[in-house]
C-alpha cells in the first residue's frame, strides 16, 4: 500500500511529462525552422544591401574617373590650343625627362637608349651640331 502510494503519482508524472513532449516537441520543431527562416532571410537582405552599396561605389568611382578624364582631356586641347603647334625641341626634351622622372618614381624606368635626331635622322658627330648653335 505504501508502495502504491509512492509508485502511483511518479507513473502519473512519467506519463504528463511524455505527454507533455508530445505536445510540445512538434511546435518547437516549427518555431526554431521558423526562427532559422526570419534568421536567412535577414543574412539575405543584408548581403543584397552589401551588394547594392557595393555597386553604388563602382559607379561613383566610374563617374568620378570618366569626369577626370574630361579634364585632362580638355587640359590637354587647351595645351595644344596654347602650343599652338609651336614646340620647340627644348620643351620636347623637357616633355621627355618629365616623363622619366615619373616613370623612376613609380619604379618602372625601363632601360632607354637617347639618340638625339633632327627630323627622324640620328644626330651622330654632336661637336658639329653645338658648334653650329
Amino acid at each position: 500500500m505504501k508502495l502504491s502510494k509512492i509508485v502511483l503519482p511518479l507513473v502519473l508524472v512519467l506519463v504528463f511529462v511524455i505527454f507533455l513532449f508530445m505536445w510540445g516537441m512538434p511546435r518547437y520543431n516549427v518555431w526554431q525552422q521558423e526562427m532559422a527562416g526570419k534568421a536567412e532571410m535577414a543574412k539575405a537582405e543584408q548581403n543584397r544591401r552589401i551588394l547594392v552599396e557595393e555597386a553604388k561605389a563602382r559607379l561613383e568611382a566610374e563617374k568620378l574617373n570618366a569626369e577626370a578624364e574630361v579634364a585632362r582631356a580638355r587640359g590637354m586641347a587647351e595645351a595644344m590650343q596654347i602650343e599652338n603647334g609651336q614646340l620647340s625641341s627644348i620643351y620636347n626634351q623637357y616633355l621627355f625627362i618629365r616623363t622619366l622622372e615619373k616613370l623612376a618614381d613609380k619604379g618602372n624606368l625601363p632601360q632607354i637608349i637617347y639618340m638625339p635626331s633632327e627630323g627622324l635622322v640620328p644626330v651622330l658627330d654632336m661637336t658639329k651640331r653645338q658648334e653650329s648653335k
